[in-house]
């Protein structure tokens, strides 16, 4: 089936109406953008790590082809404005929003990370005075209540592997497609993260680690897969 994409002159722009979910910490709005039917069965978010800003690169790159009839999926570009804007993990409290939510095994002990895929991890960040103690946190909580989509994909960099610990169709397909290992574990604990949660809400997520590369080779290879994603041409559970 031959898709109707947005003319290429015409992608400078996004055109699709964006709803604000949220501000965050310092006040930025959290936009997401929906469907004409304001509903979704996916949910599609970049850069709840602000120092990982290929991916909100990409996901606009793709989302600007779509014309807004033909989306099917919510997109939130950026779930940190405020991390992104300084080029951090963290939000403006220093906070690692992937570890600040309201998981069984959340703990207010700090959490490392590294800036490469082969450092040592040996960054500090906290996960927060509390579960869901930072508004980005809150915000994407309260959409996620709303929408009740069936899946979500979080997009991170730059692991190369698509992490999807509930072993879902969707996320096999997504493997497949982006000839990326599918792993059910990360290899190192998690606490407090976006996925745990997920996963202790029956709701299926899967983690897309983009490649370690440019920006130019990331937006080729991915920027396809991101648009059949928008579009409803992934399955999201089994047939």
């Amino acid at each position: 089936m031959n898709q109707r994409l947005i003319e290429r002159r015409d992608r400078g722009i996004i055109r699709h109406p964006g709803a604000t979910y949220g501000t965050s910490l310092e006040g930025l709005p959290l936009h997401v953008y929906l469907p004409a039917s304001q509903r979704a069965g996916l949910l599609i978010l970049a850069a709840i790590h602000g120092d990982e800003a290929e991916t909100t690169v990409v996901v606009s790159e793709a989302l600007r082809c779509v014309p807004h009839e033909e989306l099917q999926a919510a997109v939130i570009l950026c779930g940190n404005p405020d991390g992104l804007i300084r080029g951090t993990r963290g939000n403006a409290r220093g906070v690692d929003l992937n570890r600040n939510f309201p998981t069984s095994n959340w703990n207010p002990d700090p959490v490392c990370y590294k800036t490469r895929a082969h450092d040592a991890r040996d960054i500090a960040l906290s996960p927060g005075a509390s579960p869901a103690s930072e508004p980005e946190t809150a915000a994407l909580l309260s959409l996620l209540g709303r929408l009740a989509p069936r899946a979500v994909i979080s997009i991170h960099a730059a692991l190369a592997c698509v992490d999807d610990a509930g072993d879902s169709h969707l996320g096999r397909q997504l493997a497949r497609r982006c000839e990326l290992p599918l792993l059910t574990e990360i290899g190192y604990p998690t606490p407090g993260s976006m996925g745990t949660w997920a996963g202790e809400q029956k709701l299926t997520l899967v983690t897309w680690e983009l490649e370690d590369a440019s920006l130019y080779d990331l937006k080729d290879r991915n920027v396809p897969i991101l648009i059949d994603l928008m579009t409803g041409r992934f399955e999201l559970e089994e047939p």
